[in-house]
Order: C-alpha cells, then sequence, then structure tokens
C-alpha cells in the first residue's frame, strides 16, 4: 500500500512539475496561481495543498532537486586536469539538464529564475575556479574575464540546447561545449598580455625603423 501511495504522490508532483514549466513559458513564477496550476493539470486545490503550501514551495523543492543532482554528479567526476576528466564532468551536468528539459527550459527562459541561475553559476565556479587557478598561475588577474566569457558563453548553449535541442543528445551537447572549451583555454593561454595601444604600436614601429 504504500508503494501504491508513493507512487500517486509521485505521479501528482511531475504532474505539477510539468504544469508549472508549462505556464512559466507564458509568465513569471510570481504571476502563477494555485488556481491556475491545479486547473492546467487537472487536480484539486486540496491535492495541492498536502504536498505544497504555495507556488514558490513547490518551485524551490523542484530547484533544490536540480541542484542535488548536478552536485552529486559533479562529485562523481570532479574535474582534474590530470585525469582530464573535464569531459565527464560536463556530459553529468547535460544529462540532468536532459531529464530536467521541460522545467529546465523554463527556469533559464524570459519567465525563469534569475536566482536559479545564479545558483547554477556558484556550483560551477566552486568545482571549477580552483582547477583554473592550477592551470593558469600566472594569469590569476585575468581569470576573471576569462571564466565570466567561459560561463556565459555556456549558460547561452544550454538555455538553446534546452528549447531547441530535443534531438542532439546530452552527449553530442557536452562533447560541442568541451570543444568550445577548450579552444577558448588554448586562446586565454597563448594571449599575450594586453595589447599595445595605437600609440604604443606607433612608437615600437618608429624605433625599429630608426
Amino acid at each position: 500500500m504504500q508503494k501504491k501511495t508513493d507512487r500517486r504522490v509521485r505521479k501528482t508532483k511531475n504532474q505539477l512539475r510539468m504544469g508549472l514549466a508549462r505556464l512559466m513559458k507564458e509568465k513569471s513564477i510570481g504571476e502563477i496561481t494555485v488556481r491556475e496550476l491545479v486547473d492546467e493539470v487537472d487536480i484539486n486545490r486540496s491535492t495541492f495543498y498536502l504536498h505544497y503550501s504555495d507556488i514558490p514551495s513547490l518551485l524551490r523543492e523542484i530547484e533544490d532537486g536540480m541542484m542535488d543532482e548536478m552536485e552529486r554528479a559533479i562529485q562523481k567526476h570532479p574535474i582534474d586536469i590530470r585525469e582530464n576528466t573535464t569531459l565527464y564532468f560536463i556530459q553529468d551536468i547535460f544529462q540532468v539538464l536532459a531529464e530536467n528539459r521541460e522545467i529546465g527550459c523554463a527556469l533559464v527562459g524570459p519567465h525563469g529564475d534569475i536566482g536559479f541561475i545564479r545558483r547554477i553559476e556558484e556550483l560551477l565556479e566552486e568545482y571549477s575556479r580552483d582547477t583554473l587557478a592550477e592551470m593558469f598561475p600566472e594569469k590569476l588577474e585575468e581569470m576573471k574575464y576569462f571564466y565570466s566569457f567561459c560561463l556565459n558563453g555556456c549558460l547561452g548553449f544550454v538555455k538553446t540546447w534546452l528549447e531547441d535541442g530535443a534531438d542532439k543528445s546530452p552527449e553530442y551537447a557536452a562533447r560541442l561545449t568541451f570543444q568550445m572549451v577548450v579552444s577558448s583555454m588554448k586562446a586565454f593561454y597563448e594571449t599575450a598580455e594586453e595589447p599595445a595601444s595605437d600609440a604604443e604600436e606607433a612608437a615600437a614601429k618608429k624605433g625599429r625603423e630608426d
């Protein structure tokens, strides 16, 4: 009997989750009412209140669950430049996103939750900051720019893949992301110090001619 009850609870929560994802494509979380959501998924208000106190509590459970999944995946394949685990690290993240595509798409969409995006940023930074510092010890001063470039680029890629890439596997998305990150890392490593200004270049050219 307990297993049957658990299945019913999981089914109800999944209905609410999918319904919320659909509504968030049209309006922000603050504009969605319990009445709208239960009508969307065809359940009673009393059933909703058995599990959640309000819409934000439902969203919080969804986001916390996704963050827990990502953290477990990252811990399974932590970034290690000596073992070259970066690709597996990225694959794990995309696998979690693929399993949560509908709500993930809503969360990073125009009516999504910027707080959730910031939590992803902080999680990725926590697990990659030390590795990047180890790889580029001579470029610590510029690291924040490189990190910002890669992170925002990856988040943009994720958004596009969630919205349009249902036919592209997590493995495909991970490989493409990995290739772009590696290319960026090579460019960052090979870049000389800040480019000279026009005046400095002119002075250097004059010096060579003299």
